[in-house]
């Protein structure tokens, strides 16, 4: 058989009309239309995002509270402002790129390495505007109190903010669960700085700071295992 001879032979099978019987599409729309069910809209972009910063704001109140609001209330006002007014912002930037990354389709203005880059920068600076007391007076043993404070209010804000866009889809799991690690550290941050009296530089720097980066890392390997799971 000559290739011209094998070309005509594709060409005429393909010509050939490969129809489907009625009964069996009716029967697949049979089985199918049971389950149908309309489809909830999910809320605007800005209010889910307005959402998980009342959650983080209010998870890290609540937490500090439970202990005394004595940081808040020990600082200057114009510490507590800029502190508390720098976290919000961070918040809203954070909580905005959570919503994009359970939105398939979403329109991303920086990635969840650059969110956490910028995120910790930020608090670096302000925190290194606010604090000149580099005593180091227990430094490890106040520092990992203060960490897994920190981490245990993380894991609060982010069970809670999971529920508000559970109803998204996260392409990227990892990607996805970085973001929500980094907008519940921040309220971990944010409970700290409420009820921390500790306002020796280094510590805040290094132990209140670490832990957005820990909490990111936290929930990019779960989001990466749920992924696994879900794919096995």
């Amino acid at each position: 058989m000559t290739d011209r001879e094998i070309d005509e032979a594709l060409e005429k099978a393909a010509r050939v009309p490969h129809e489907i019987p009625a009964e069996l599409l009716t029967g697949i729309g049979g089985a199918i239309k049971p389950s149908l069910r309309p489809v909830r809209l999910l809320p605007p972009s800005w209010v889910l995002t307005a959402g998980l910063v009342v959650i983080s704001a209010a998870v890290a109140f609540i937490g500090a509270a439970r202990v005394g609001l004595q940081g808040v209330n020990t600082l200057g006002y114009s510490a507590c402002v800029l502190i508390l007014s720098s976290l919000l912002i961070l918040m809203w930037l954070a909580a905005e790129k959570v919503v994009s990354s359970w939105i398939p389709g979403s329109r991303n203005r920086m990635s969840a390495a650059a969110l956490l880059v910028v995120v910790s920068i930020a608090l670096l600076s302000v925190f290194g505007l606010v604090f000149d007391d580099y005593r180091t007076t227990h430094f490890a043993a106040a520092g990992l109190a203060c960490l897994r404070a920190g981490l245990l209010q993380a894991v609060v804000a982010a069970v809670l903010a999971l529920v508000l866009v559970r109803r998204g889809l996260a392409v990227n799991p990892a990607s996805a669960g970085l973001v929500a690690g980094v907008l519940a550290g921040l309220a971990g941050v944010t409970m700290l700085e409420l009820q921390c009296t500790n306002f020796q530089a280094l510590h805040v720097l290094f132990w209140h700071a670490l832990v957005v980066p820990v909490s990111a890392a936290a929930g990019a390997v779960t989001g990466w295992l749920l992924a696994r799971l879900r794919n096995n």
